[in-house]
């Protein structure tokens, strides 16, 4: 799969999400979490941070985001859960390429949204996004 390919599928999934997708999305959390190994363990700490992200947005805590953000996060993590995308996961390492590509994409469209939600995470509770929405001190 290549880049333009991942991107494709990523604008085309992100384009059918819903409010009750990303819920979805948040209650899958710990199952997503566990397939965050081979090439796509770099992503981890990204993808805590997405959650986070999707959850302050549905709580309403966070609304600095444009829906299109949360969209493509809610696709790109849906993505992961699912066993039998572009290149089926049960093919050991090379089944969680692509997801590894269309997470990397998504991180790429959204940087600028993700880096501010990041930098407000930090200002509201002076420390670093986890997965529980929450803050850690950060001591900086």
């Amino acid at each position: 799969m290549e880049r333009r390919e991942a991107e494709e599928i990523l604008k085309e999934e992100a384009s059918k999400i819903t409010k009750e997708d990303v819920e979805k999305v948040l209650k899958k959390q710990p199952q997503i979490e566990k397939k965050l190994k081979g090439p796509l363990k770099r992503f981890f700490t990204d993808v805590k941070d997405l959650f986070s992200l999707l959850k302050d947005f549905l709580s309403g805590e966070y609304k600095e985001v444009p829906w299109l953000t949360v969209a493509a996060a809610a696709a790109a993590l849906l993505y992961i859960l699912n066993p039998f995308d572009v290149i089926p996961d049960f093919i050991p390492v090379i089944g969680q390429v692509d997801d590894a590509l269309v997470v990397s994409v998504c991180l790429y469209l959204i940087e600028e949204d993700l880096e501010r939600y990041r930098r407000w995470k930090r200002r509201r509770g002076n420390g670093k996004v986890d997965s529980e929405g929450g803050n850690k001190a950060s001591g900086e």
